[in-house]
């Protein structure tokens, strides 16, 4: 039906509805504000969130005498396809927030603020609390304030039922006690944290994969060992190692017995340990050393992947590495386990030119 020539055109006919932008702004407000501590100003629902930086020694726990903002910003890729087909929309806020202060701690830090972004064709207030709630779930769990984010309803962009998800992070670290890689050496031990599953990244491998043997997201197979549909098991959110890791560090005030880590994401073991370790060095890995969730040999059978392509796409069960001291690799091993981390004594760093050796 054709509009008459003189009818007012709305915001509301674009495809743009703005009070139920209103609602969800009310709808997500317990939300954030569980993840607040003493260190958040203002008020919510405000142009911006103000974040305490410089406090009061008898207020918090530690002062910074020569503080370095670090910053990340990332998304969750395809694996958001995976969540608007199912319409399981309660996990992938978590990811989120892992994929940027997962990156953060890498260098040290610890995560203070997060920010989202969210793109829809049609804003839904209850999916979209969904989603914002587990930004909160991951805010918690890496013990960061959720200060602030944008939804944007964009019909002309956007198909129904479609959506993407940007994140951003923001942490702080003592200017000496930043790790850079650039103290690592021949000798010190490589530590693998397991990971969840498959995290966020590959998932356009993993969804034509899906596609190529038809495989059915909402039955169970009983060579994933779980009780959960494939859906569910690829929608298992990534694992946020921001908690353990801050701990560990602070442990050591004087010694610096962690001289690089990585955040195991695209590219794999292969594509992410070397980042750290600059070009004179090479990390050495034994495949026995550790234990694959079954997800990543499922997937291999069925899409027929080579072994060398999944060490490249997939973390392949390892999320989080840490480089220590060789004299430190045990305890630090012993106390990532009473934290709760499952943790693999991968290898060692040998002199080299930037590889990963996986024998």
């Amino acid at each position: 039906m054709s509009r008459p020539k003189n009818k007012p055109v709305t915001y509301a006919d674009t495809g743009v509805d703005i009070e139920a932008g209103d609602r969800m702004v009310s709808m997500i407000e317990r939300h954030m504000r569980r993840t607040y501590g003493p260190r958040v100003l203002g008020r919510h629902g405000a142009f911006a969130g103000c974040f305490r930086l410089d406090f009061n020694e008898k207020l918090f726990k530690r002062n910074y005498r020569d503080p370095v903002l670090v910053s990340c910003t990332d998304g969750v890729g395809t694996k958001v396809k995976l969540a608007s087909q199912l319409k399981i929309y309660d996990t992938i806020g978590q990811d989120l927030v892992a994929m940027s202060v997962n990156d953060l701690i890498v260098q040290g830090a610890e995560p203070l603020f997060f920010l989202d972004y969210l793109a829809v064709n049609k804003l839904d207030p209850q999916i979209g609390t969904q989603i914002v709630a587990g930004v909160a779930d991951g805010c918690v769990q890496a013990d960061c304030a959720l200060l602030g984010g944008e939804t944007a309803e964009m019909p002309d962009l956007y198909t129904p039922g479609d959506f993407d998800l940007g994140g951003f992070a923001v942490g702080v670290c003592e200017l000496k006690r930043l790790v850079t890689g650039s103290r690592a050496q021949a000798g010190d031990v490589i530590l693998g944290l397991a990971s969840t599953g498959i995290h966020s990244n590959g998932y356009s491998l993993v969804r034509a994969i899906v596609k190529q043997a038809k495989l059915d997201l909402n039955k169970t197979y009983p060579d994933l060992d779980s009780h959960q549909t494939l859906g569910r098991v690829l929608l298992t959110p990534t694992r946020i190692y921001a908690k353990p890791i801050v701990s560990i560090l602070r442990k050591y005030t004087v010694k610096q017995v962690t001289t690089a880590m990585s955040h195991i994401t695209g590219g794999g073991l292969p594509g992410n340990i070397p980042r750290t370790l600059g070009t004179h060095l090479n990390a050495r890995i034994s495949l026995k050393s550790w234990d694959a969730p079954p997800i990543f040999g499922f997937l291999k059978r069925h899409g027929r992947v080579a072994q060398g392509e999944m060490h490249k796409v997939f973390n392949m069960g390892i999320g989080y590495v840490m480089i220590v001291r060789p004299h430190f690799a045990e305890s630090v091993k012993h106390q990532l386990s009473r934290l709760g981390e499952q943790v693999w004594t991968l290898g060692k760093v040998v002199k080299g030119t930037g590889r990963l050796i996986l024998s």
